[in-house]
């Protein structure tokens, strides 16, 4: 079950605890990616949180925002590339991506299987895809009042395992949101030293969201190679003597 769009807004921009959220994943989608000069960064979701460093450089930021969640325009003040879309038929040729992050996409979906079968389809060669997904043994998917309480929350290796079912290599793993869901203020204020302490600590166990990094496999032939050869009609010929060669 998709959330409302206008609730993920209300969240991220309106709440402080979600400035928090937002700042703390940001961080470390841009310590994976640092830049995408020239290239096309696609989010499926609500991924606009993390799209905005990525407007400057790249050719083309496109935000696709599933029909269940609703759409809203974004980026504000700005020409809209927000996209509503179905979210097993996403409006985008095939290879067309190179940088793809999925935030609120997958744990909240019905037909998990198709989000990832069109985000392999849509990714391009050397592409690469960051699911970020909440971490069903850390605080925050026990907590109903974020958008991390809501739907299907993730192991570390359910992930995996099902990355790799539709054709993804997972590369690298993080975490975030490590201080507890709360909006205290001193839990606010001291956010930063606990997302720092928590990356050192623990890789990806206690955090509030998994995000694993992965790129698209590539199959190459298996099987025994065939030859096949072609009649050679003129075989009844072979050891009659070539046109002027010499009898032996």
């Amino acid at each position: 079950m998709h959330l409302d769009v206008l609730d993920l807004r209300n969240f991220y921009y309106r709440t402080n605890l979600g400035r928090v959220a937002q700042r703390a994943i940001r961080d470390q989608v841009l310590d994976l990616w640092p830049e995408a000069r020239g290239q096309n960064v696609v989010g499926f979701g609500f991924a606009v949180p993390l799209l905005r460093p990525f407007l400057a450089d790249s050719r083309r930021v496109i935000a696709l925002m599933p029909g269940q969640q609703g759409v809203m325009p974004w980026p504000a003040g700005e020409p809209n590339i927000s996209v509503l879309s179905e979210e097993t038929a996403w409006p985008l040729p095939d290879g067309f991506v190179d940088k793809l992050v999925l935030l609120h996409g997958l744990e909240t979906s019905e037909n998990p299987a198709a989000v990832l079968e069109e985000a392999s389809r849509v990714l391009g060669p050397g592409g690469r895809a960051l699911f970020i997904v909440p971490n069903r043994s850390g605080l925050w998917a026990r907590r109903d009042g974020t958008p991390f309480g809501f739907g299907r929350p993730y192991s570390n290796g359910q992930l995996e395992a099902q990355l790799r079912r539709h054709a993804f290599e997972p590369q690298t793993h993080r975490a975030a949101l490590f201080s507890p869901p709360t909006a205290r203020r001193f839990w606010l204020k001291t956010a930063p030293m606990w997302e720092n302490a928590g990356r050192r600590i623990s890789a990806y166990y206690a955090g509030g969201v998994l995000m694993v990094e992965a790129t698209k496999r590539v199959y190459r032939p298996t099987g025994l190679s065939v030859r096949d050869e072609l009649p050679r009609p003129l075989r009844v010929l072979e050891g009659l003597p070539r046109p002027g060669a010499e009898p032996a």
